[in-house]
């Protein structure tokens, strides 16, 4: 895909804004490959390294929302360089740490700059693309988003195999700084708008969504009901008192206004299901390679690869189709596809031939990639433009909760399902995907 239909300053804007989505969406994965070798030279026990992830991903999912609110108000721009200049700072914090804490709080830091830059991503690009060829500017974010989540394991490797764990978070300097000279004479300005933010609200929000993802997380790692009941309660709270605290807003910081549009809830429910099933994918298949298909370690890497290849080949595809036919038989179409791929993974014997593994996978790419773009396009769309940061929010939250409900899934099917456990996981996925696929079908009916 190319963006020959836009003037020169706005692919200069596109680029800067791809490049800060890039960093902060590999810093999710780059570092999970790297998380037994930062415990043993920061002298911390292999269990404790986790919150290397946790801190990141908890400070990602209670800021998302806040942030998209004050892109709202102070304008996308202003976020998005605020979001740069931060997480720069956090990243040679992170660099220069000499202690698990001291890490695992500059990972928080950065999780709080990445939020700024995914929350206002998809706004920044509505602003940059006109609405009759929006869906080829979501479909090259869709492409970024997804080829950087799947790469991020395969580069800290490349990384890890000429230099040291710092340098995962080094290299970040750089590149966001290339973003940041970029983006700063032409990002799109937009004027103040909306109510001031209320920070109870926002402590609310933020409470809400780390709670559950810490929740979810607490689950994963198969911790005691007394560690994770109290969060999952704290979660359930905080979202009550959200939602009255909200009652009669304009524009709430938790959009149940947007949500009350038919277009846009089913978007998003679309979303939840497809990133759900996509966090069951990539995080059972290492095991199901190992313990099921007894490949080595070396293979599995390999093996996984065909997913993210055919959703960087088929997403700028995708992104143009979504300009012509509608989100929902093509979202409906693409999860049927991947749900066929799970399925067909699933069943795959223990002596399965690597061609009929790429095979599965590149199934599952090419449906994935076929969803992305048009239900970007459509939660985009359904919002009013005054309403474009919320909007975008919501749309890293659907994709942040999915991934991590995924991932809870995974621990319960290995908890009860012992050395079957990926299986299991596949075949839930097989399940959402089918249940995403209806959703977006669903919106056939709907204006």
């Amino acid at each position: 895909m190319n963006a020959t239909s836009l003037n020169r300053p706005q692919r200069l804007a596109l680029l800067a804004v791809l490049l800060a989505v890039a960093l902060a969406t590999l810093d999710s994965t780059i570092v999970n490959t790297a998380l037994p070798g930062i415990a043993a030279s920061l002298k911390a026990p292999p269990a404790q390294s986790i919150w290397v992830v946790n801190a990141y991903q908890l400070a990602v999912a209670a800021c998302l929302l806040p942030f998209a609110a004050l892109g709202d108000r102070l304008g996308a721009r202003r976020v998005h360089l605020g979001g740069l200049i931060a997480y720069m700072a956090a990243s040679l914090g992170c660099a220069l740490a000499d202690s698990l804490v001291t890490l695992a709080v500059a990972r928080a830091l950065q999780g709080i700059a990445a939020a700024a830059l995914m929350s206002v991503n998809i706004a920044l690009i509505r602003a940059v693309y006109p609405p009759q060829i929006l869906g080829r500017g979501v479909g090259l974010n869709a492409l970024v988003v997804g080829v950087s989540f799947a790469a991020g394991p395969t580069i800290a490797s490349l990384v890890l195999s000429v230099a040291d764990w710092p340098w995962l978070f080094a290299i970040n300097l750089p590149l966001a700084a290339l973003s940041l000279v970029v983006a700063w004479p032409v990002l799109p300005r937009s004027p103040a708008r909306g109510q001031p933010i209320d920070g109870l609200t926002a402590l609310l929000t933020a409470l809400c969504f780390g709670s559950l993802l810490g929740a979810l997380s607490a689950a994963t790692q198969r911790q005691p009901a007394a560690v994770v009941a109290p969060l999952a309660l704290l979660a359930a709270g905080a979202g009550l008192a959200l939602l009255r605290r909200q009652r009669g807003h304009p524009a709430p910081m938790l959009p149940v206004d947007l949500l009350r549009r038919p277009m846009f809830a089913l978007s998003i429910a679309t979303a939840v299901c497809a990133f759900c099933t996509q966090g069951l994918a990539f995080v059972s298949l290492p095991f199901f390679f190992e313990t099921v298909l007894h490949r080595d370690p070396v293979q599995t890497g390999f093996l996984m690869a065909p997913w993210a290849i055919v959703v960087a080949a088929c997403a700028p595809v995708a992104g143009r189709l979504s300009d012509s036919q509608q989100p929902g038989l093509m979202g409906g179409i693409g999860l049927a596809i991947l749900s066929a791929g799970m399925a067909g993974m699933a069943l795959l014997p223990g002596d399965a031939s690597a061609l009929r593994i790429t095979a599965n996978l590149a199934v599952c790419g090419l449906g994935f990639g076929l969803f992305q773009s048009p239900n970007l396009k459509a939660i985009m769309s359904a919002a009013p433009p005054e309403r474009a940061g919320g909007a975008s929010g919501m749309v890293a939250m659907a994709r942040l909760n999915g991934q991590a409900l995924g991932a809870a899934l995974v621990a319960f099917s290995f908890g009860i399902a012992g050395p079957q456990g990926p299986v299991l996981a596949l075949g839930l996925g097989v399940g959402f995907a089918a249940l995403g696929a209806c959703a977006s079908a669903a919106r056939l009916w709907v204006r």
